[in-house]
């Protein structure tokens, strides 16, 4: 009984902390002095930015299995499920951003933007749609080919996206978002390691 408390015990501490910061980035960014008087689809698409990190946390988390309770098969359904959702996040990011000011997407695509922290955002949005392409093709690839591939692909958009954030001072704040960055880091670097997912060889999915 005592070891089921616990359990219980941790199960909610865990799922508590992870709710806790993926709300206060969101809640934070949302109540910026930043926000006021801008137009509402600049809003929307710098709230969609916010959200695309958040789910780039859950994704490690549920493919490591620290997100206690879920089975295997419910966790990949959701890794999959969640991946499509943040490549529709980052498509209204841009789409937002580019209606209300093409000139400075278009420059940020062509990668002739002077600020550094749209290379880093446009590097990481090109990485996330090739994450989602290469999840899409994964049967039609060996499986030891794929997973290189796709942490590879994973890599250079969570970098991407996390210089990006920082280099940005915007609505996150600097306390939220210094502190979520550094969660996608840790919990990316540890399921890596913990899964040895450099490792390239076969294995049954």
């Amino acid at each position: 009984m005592a070891s089921k408390k616990k359990s219980w015990g941790r199960a909610v501490l865990i799922w508590g902390a992870f709710a806790i910061s993926s709300a206060i980035p969101i809640a934070v960014a949302a109540a910026s002095p930043l926000i006021a008087w801008r137009d509402p689809i600049y809003i929307a698409a710098g709230l969609a930015g916010v959200i695309a990190l958040v789910l780039m946390l859950a994704q490690p988390l549920l493919i490591g299995g620290y997100l206690p309770g879920l089975s295997a098969l419910r966790r990949r359904k959701i890794h999959r499920w969640i991946g499509s959702v943040l490549v529709a996040t980052v498509v209204a990011h841009i789409i937002g951003l580019w209606i209300t000011s093409p000139p400075d997407v278009v420059d940020a695509l062509l990668f002739r933007s002077p600020t550094q922290f749209s290379v880093w955002g446009v590097i990481a949005m090109w990485a996330v749609f090739a994450t989602a392409l290469l999840a899409a093709l994964r049967s039609r690839l060996r499986l030891h080919m794929w997973r290189l591939g796709h942490i590879t692909l994973v890599t250079i958009a969570i970098v991407g996206s996390l210089v990006h954030a920082m280099q940005i001072e915007g609505t996150m704040g600097i306390v939220s978002k210094t502190v979520l960055c550094a969660m996608v880091l840790l919990a990316t670097v540890k399921v890596v390691v913990d899964l040895r997912l450099w490792a390239i060889r076969t294995r049954r999915a």
